[in-house]
């Protein structure tokens, strides 16, 4: 795997995404990978200079939901439903750090 014409490294860019690629995936890849580069490109031919900066295509409006607290999930049924608790208060759940000089 070796750069592309378009100067794309396949090679770098599935090592940094831990991918393990047959020569005919890279291939493929990399002239998947030109394509994008090809289309970016050409809308950076594009004259924007008339055209306000947005930070979203379509307005926006009411994105925020009201907090409303709904009905919770009942203490009795949750505790129910655990493989073992503590006091009938708590979840017990294995251990999952080693405690000092037991490791």
């Amino acid at each position: 795997m070796a750069a592309s014409s378009k100067g794309i490294d396949v090679a770098h860019i599935a090592a940094l995404a831990r991918l393990q690629l047959s020569p005919e995936a890279a291939a493929k890849l990399a002239g998947e990978m030109e394509s994008i580069v090809g289309y970016v490109e050409m809308l950076s031919e594009l004259d924007v200079s008339g055209i306000e900066p947005t930070a979203h295509a379509v307005p926006r409006s009411n994105v925020i939901r009201d907090d409303v607290p709904g009905t919770s999930f009942p203490h009795d049924l949750m505790l129910s439903n655990a493989p073992a608790t503590v006091d009938q208060e708590l979840v017990k759940v294995p251990q999952v750090l080693a405690e000092e000089g037991m490791a």
